[in-house]
């Protein structure tokens, strides 16, 4: 920015100055900017999640609404549909092996390991309390024997419940091209899971142990409103890049029961503020005191997809690693030719190189492995 000072009257020649701004100066008033028309936002009561939804139980009615029906990422929210359709179908006694695919599901710890022998009720509490991806992956092996096959059950229930606007493709919830969800379609969903009175009463749960072949595990419940409202029955939380910060939950406040869902939260604190404020807002509403208050807002939607990425990043490691393996291969068949090398020897040649390919492949699979787990 260049400021001009005109001469005075006595005929000085006129000068020009720079003034720089600090990086560190922009960055605080932009902070500070950023900060006031949040603070003005919540002046206004507006809530920072993208999409979110408070429903009475009861009756279905339509507490508070913004962008209900914008078809947004599920996360882990996805495991409730998982643990409805497993209990539909299998004895929560019944005994699940693990397997390979299902222990090596990336997911927070503790980590399933093959061949452990786990039942089905204490499955829906890692999948349900802790949200580790293994134990919705061996649900819906052990009643279909694939993702591909329960996904089809997933939607199926989805429907029975009138989630419309609702399509899963995996039990985890972990990113997946053509999987979305709604906020109204997510607070119908819990709302039908509430039926069941073991999903019921494991949402509820703050902190559980228990044993899987002969490790002991423990357990804290990822939803931190149940240690700060008594009023609340229970909820899911769910988290990816791709779709951020995720809660549905339900608190009886007095003769009703609302249900919250709230997807697209950028902040995992900012979870249960809003969460807390909709309750109280809903509160209000459901007892005459305030309108109903129902809005859609501008969001911008991004096409991230962790899972689909790091696949695309791992095939083009693998296809220039190929291309190292053919041009070695042809080097040392051309050169067994030109020397007439015995038969014998070109093949010994080639299998080195291709061992020490396979290493250098294996190599970086578990390089990828250990930092996906970090």
């Amino acid at each position: 920015m260049r400021l001009a000072a005109e001469g005075s009257s006595s005929g000085s020649v006129g000068f020009s100055r720079r003034f720089f701004i600090s990086p560190v100066l922009l960055f605080i008033s932009l902070s500070v900017l950023s900060f006031s028309v949040q603070g003005a936002a919540w002046a206004r009561g507006d809530i920072s999640a993208k999409a979110a939804v408070v429903m009475d139980s009861q009756t279905h009615r339509i507490l508070y609404a913004k962008n209900a029906d914008l078809k947004l990422k599920p996360a882990s929210t996805t495991k409730l549909v998982t643990a409805m359709v497993a209990l539909d179908r299998l004895n929560p006694d019944k005994m699940v092996r693990i397997s390979r695919e299902a222990a090596y599901t990336p997911s927070i710890a503790p980590h399933l390991r093959p061949g452990d022998i786990v039942s089905v009720h204490d499955l829906l509490y890692l999948a349900l309390m802790r949200s580790i991806n293994g134990a919705a992956v061996a649900l819906a092996e052990a009643v279909s024997g694939s993702e591909s096959a329960f996904a089809v059950l997933m939607n199926e229930k989805a429907a029975s419940l009138n989630a419309k606007d609702t399509r899963y493709v995996n039990a985890s919830g972990l990113p997946a091209p053509g999987q979305y969800i709604t906020a109204s379609d997510l607070a119908l969903i819990l709302d039908g899971a509430l039926r069941y009175p073991l999903i019921r009463q494991i949402i509820n749960t703050k902190e559980k142990g228990m044993y899987i072949s002969g490790r002991h595990v423990y357990l804290q419940n990822t939803d931190k409103l149940l240690w700060s409202d008594d009023d609340l029955i229970g909820g899911k939380t769910g988290y990816t890049r791709a779709a951020e910060h995720c809660l549905v939950f339900a608190a009886s406040k007095g003769d009703c029961t609302l249900v919250t869902s709230l997807l697209g939260e950028r902040e995992r604190g900012r979870l249960w503020l809003d969460g807390k404020r909709l309750l109280e807002k809903s509160y209000l509403v459901a007892n005459g005191v305030a309108p109903p208050e129902i809005y859609k807002s501008s969001v911008v939607l991004t096409s991230y997809e962790p899972g689909r990425h790091r696949h695309i990043r791992r095939r083009h490691v693998m296809r220039r690693g190929h291309r190292r393996l053919l041009a070695r291969h042809h080097a040392v068949k051309r050169h067994a030719v030109r020397h007439s090398m015995h038969r014998s020897r070109r093949v010994r040649l080639i299998a080195r190189h291709y061992l020490h390919h396979k290493h250098k492949k294996r190599f970086i699979v578990k390089k990828r492995r250990k930092n996906l787990a970090a």
